[in-house]
């Protein structure tokens, strides 16, 4: 099958692409610009800008499935006031991602994969409070109703996702490192109330493969793998820098894991069992190991 990624520079994208071209598919990356990990770059390639591009222009033509990757969040949006974040997700999510799908449709694509946020099903009292959830909420809904005989679509809703692709460099996974070995000494060490489910780009990239292949039309996955409070969850950080630390639990907003990105809200625990593991075939458990994993690779680097 010759596959699409959109956003496959990305950790997300870039594990999914990966993931199925070791499993013999034809695998394009499509995004702004080249890759940076050279393990990325070295996969055909296709610039695109989903946002302003005319994706109508033929550069869709010729595939058989899309693996979208690319939704924007809190990252993407100015921080100068030049536009309000509600108006910012209309433009980038709301109204971008749908007119994607809409036109991979029309370019005779067949299989479509849209990886969204877990944040409309177990926070939806938040869709109409938090511009960010309200529209990851509108262009989850807008793109799974695109379904039909001839254009399969379902979503993988995640929660967050740690992974290591080598030669990609994530800020935030190398200031965890950092603090929990004790390298940002002038930051407080403590942990945030609250908690949430965590999984892996790995498992995610499980899940997109069995997606593209029996995923069901039209449905929303709700994907996870094992459930933290912030305080285990930093702590394994800390074990695995060899910093070993028994954590207090303040209100105040965290360095590295600030309020403004808890969009379940300021000390909210998002605990739930994850959907169709079986069904998509993707691994858990794997959170620890991936911690190690990342400590070795950042520490090593």
């Amino acid at each position: 099958m010759k596959v699409l990624v959109v956003g496959g520079s990305g950790l997300i994208g870039g594990d999914a692409a990966l993931y199925l071209k070791s499993h013999g598919h034809d695998v394009t990356i499509m995004a702004r610009s080249v890759p940076t990990a050279p393990v990325l770059a070295a996969l055909p390639f296709v610039q695109g800008d989903y946002v302003n591009d005319d994706m109508s222009d033929g550069r869709l033509n010729g595939f058989d499935a899309v693996v979208f990757a690319a939704a924007a969040d809190i990252r993407q949006v100015p921080m100068d006031g030049s536009v309000t974040p509600e108006d910012f997700y209309r433009k980038v999510n709301d109204e971008a991602v749908p007119r994607f799908f809409a036109a991979a449709r029309e370019a005779g694509v067949r299989r479509a994969v849209y990886i969204g946020t877990f944040y409309p099903q177990v926070a939806s009292h938040r869709i109409g409070e938090c511009p960010y959830v309200t529209s990851r909420s509108n262009t989850d809904e807008a793109v799974r109703a695109m379904s039909s005989d001839s254009f399969t679509v379902c979503s993988l809703n995640l929660p967050f996702v740690m992974g290591h692709i080598p030669g990609l460099d994530i800020p935030h996974i190398g200031a965890l490192v950092a603090y929990a070995s004790g390298a940002l000494s002038e930051l407080p060490v403590f942990a945030p109330k609250g908690g949430t489910n965590h999984i892996t780009s790995h498992a995610v990239a499980q899940a997109t493969l069995a997606a593209l292949d029996h995923g069901e039309s039209g449905r929303a996955y709700l994907l996870g793998d094992e459930n933290y409070s912030w305080k285990e969850y930093l702590e394994l950080w800390f074990e695995a820098a060899g910093n070993p630390q028994t954590l207090e639990v303040r209100e105040d907003d965290h360095p590295l894991l600030p309020n403004v990105i808890m969009f379940a809200g300021p000390g909210a625990t998002v605990s739930y069992k994850p959907e169709a593991v079986e069904e998509l075939a993707y691994d858990r458990h794997q959170i620890n190991a991936t911690i190690n994993t990342l400590v070795k690779a950042y520490s090593e680097a």
